[in-house]
């Protein structure tokens, strides 16, 4: 007779446990997206801020409230995130809680253009409209438009991943036959640079050679300083 009873539990067992799981997945999936919580990548400035993406959600139809979780298309709203001219990535997800989720990598600008038209260089080589939220520090570049941007990215991205290059460089002009000339922070000196080859190179020569002229205290006798031989620094007095 146990054994009998014990067989007869076993389904009911069964049957209770599906039950409860079919009616907690019901009830979670009739639950309304309650919240948008917006989160950004930490030590970012803010080229695109949490009311602007709460704004871009809303006017797609995705808003805090009145969205059934189980209708809500997530990758919709990845797609409609990552389109944004200043997101380079967004994760969305949905918590238990009913909190829709978004995890925000921004583009990086590396450089700005500065001529007809105005806009960054991202870390990717990509154009990046300027933001209305924030202004990037980085150094203007000269003689570049959205035709022939790529032909100063790999000069300014290599500048932009080197701390000395970073505080001391502050423009890059771009001069007939892709040459490049570069105007240096608190120095009266310019720096002819030439094509965008040898780019390790010729940075390592001007590392040397700013060293040994600082030591020297002679930095402030030239007019110009010429890297485009590669394996040697060039300079001219004032």
């Amino acid at each position: 007779m146990k054994l009998k009873l014990n067989y007869i539990k076993l389904p009911l067992l069964l049957i209770m446990v599906g039950f409860l799981f079919g009616f907690a997945k019901k009830r979670n999936e009739a639950r309304k997206v309650n919240e948008v919580k917006v989160e950004f990548i930490v030590g970012e400035n803010l080229y695109v801020t949490e009311e602007a993406v709460n704004n871009l959600l809303i006017q797609n139809g995705v808003t805090t409230s009145g969205i059934d979780k189980e209708i809500l298309d997530l990758n919709r709203v990845e797609n409609l995130l990552n389109d944004h001219d200043m997101i380079e990535n967004a994760e969305v997800f949905l918590s238990l809680d009913g909190k829709l989720q978004t995890k925000i990598n921004q583009r990086k600008p590396i450089g700005r253009i500065v001529g007809n038209s105005s806009f960054y260089l991202d870390r990717n080589g990509r154009v990046m409209p300027l933001s209305p939220y924030y202004s990037a520090r980085v150094p203007l570049i000269v003689g570049v438009d959205s035709s022939n941007v790529d032909t100063a990215y790999s000069l300014v991205d290599y500048i932009q991943k080197d701390r000395f290059l970073t505080r001391h460089i502050t423009g890059v002009k771009r001069l007939p036959g892709d040459k490049f000339e570069l105007e240096m922070r608190k120095l009266n000196f310019s720096v002819y640079f030439g094509k965008a080859q040898n780019i390790a190179l010729k940075f390592n020569n001007f590392k040397a050679f700013y060293k040994k002229a600082l030591q020297d205290k002679k930095l402030g006798t030239y007019k110009k300083v010429n890297l485009q031989f590669g394996d040697q620094v060039v300079c001219t007095k004032k």
